[in-house]
């Protein structure tokens, strides 16, 4: 039969990441590809310890159906902690998720319709590319620089452009690890406070900063903008557990998208993460995952300096769980993917995570799933492949 999809799906490929995942089921692979929390940070215990103590106590409810916004005690318990990072959230501020990719498409299907300006960072996290690009939008993209989002380009834009929303990953940012500087998030706040453009801040790893001092996201300084949030990198990604902080006007409009999407998020699993965080002090858990990310983190960084060749660049992130390496120039990252899987090392392509003009001599790495043996035999072979690559070249 020939099926009459949607012309929108002709334009939205698959993820890259989730297909490298496939190629990479391999034991002698060494894998820096995809955005995987480690797994000895997954506090099974204790996860197993609530889900026994949330079905013998309360197993009928907890099996039931529940409201679209979420477990209210765990709504709060979130916005708690916002407090007491100096960001003023209340309960009904708060959209509890499936994940916070769930974020982005109740993002995209209040807000977007076809040709509708977007301005995204560049690079950007490239499932935010794909969210979006199913409502047919018309993509901008400003650089990033050592400190956050080229201020003036941003500027420009929103001054030459009608741009709808403005996607950034502000802290630790996927692909680049890049974050913004504290006088970088007040201009950017100020920029936009002068436009009707709305601010969508993706704060996956805010709590992961190994190095340096805290900085709380951009919406503390600009009240009436969407922040992301998610138990994914602190608890784990399986349970699928996100949240959507926003605006009165914006919540009505995403609890009514969210019913017609999937009523309301597993219910079962939002009381096992809040008998989780009641039980257990979650705050040292995170200290156990930023030293343990840190020594792997060190350990990249300082691998990348002895094993891959002179000229390769490379950020150094405070926080999260990915580094970006700048190839020398005319060394394509996708010819290097090939070379680099007969060596049994993968990596991402950094073409993968632009909406126009990709610089292709440049790749993500992820540095929280490989032990720290594993990085210095991972980047002797990406070494060796870029070595071979370049003779090619020649």
């Amino acid at each position: 039969m020939n099926y009459p999809f949607a012309r929108r799906m002709n334009k939205i490929p698959r993820s890259f990441v989730r297909e490298i995942l496939k190629v990479t089921d391999d034991d002698d692979m060494i894998s820096f590809a995809g955005g995987l929390p480690n797994p000895q940070s997954f506090p099974v215990e204790a996860i197993k310890d609530a889900t026994s103590k949330v079905l013998t106590e309360d197993g009928e409810k907890v099996l039931q159906y529940s409201t679209t916004e979420g477990y209210r005690p765990l709504r709060e318990l979130i916005a708690q902690r916002y407090k007491r990072q100096g960001l003023k959230v209340e309960v009904d501020d708060i959209l509890i998720t499936n994940g916070s990719q769930q974020c982005l498409d109740l993002v995209g299907k209040i807000f977007l319709d076809r040709d509708d300006g977007v301005v995204m960072e560049r690079p950007t996290y490239l499932a935010a590319i794909q969210a979006f690009g199913l409502y047919e939008p018309r993509f901008h993209s400003v650089p990033l620089l050592s400190d956050g989002v080229d201020t003036k380009a941003l500027e420009n834009i929103l001054k030459e452009e009608d741009i709808k929303l403005f996607y950034s990953v502000a802290s630790f940012q996927n692909p680049t690890g890049i974050t913004y500087s504290r006088d970088k998030r007040e201009k950017v706040a100020e920029i936009l406070t002068e436009h009707d453009t709305i601010l969508v801040e993706d704060n996956p790893y805010g709590e992961i900063r190994f190095m340096g001092e805290d900085i709380p996201p951009i919406k503390s300084q600009l009240p009436d903008s969407i922040l992301f949030g998610t138990f994914s990198k602190i608890i784990s990604p399986g349970m699928r557990m996100g949240w959507i902080v926003a605006p009165p006007e914006v919540m009505d409009k995403l609890i009514t998208a969210k019913q017609a999407s999937d009523l309301h998020s597993n219910y079962f699993t939002q009381r096992v993460v809040y008998q989780y965080l009641q039980d257990n002090e979650v705050d040292s858990h995170i200290q156990k995952i930023k030293k343990l990310y840190k020594s792997q983190r060190d350990e990249m960084v300082r691998s990348i300096r002895e094993y891959l060749p002179e000229g390769v660049k490379h950020t150094a992130p405070e926080g999260g769980m990915f580094l970006w390496v700048t190839l020398p120039e005319g060394v394509s990252s996708m010819d290097l993917f090939e070379l680099a899987l007969e060596e049994k090392v993968a990596f991402v392509p950094g073409e993968t995570f632009y909406t126009e003009n990709p610089e292709k001599n440049t790749m993500r790495l992820n540095f929280s799933n490989s032990s720290e043996e594993e990085i210095i035999k991972g980047m002797k072979r990406l070494g060796k492949s870029i070595e071979k690559l370049q003779d090619v070249k020649k």
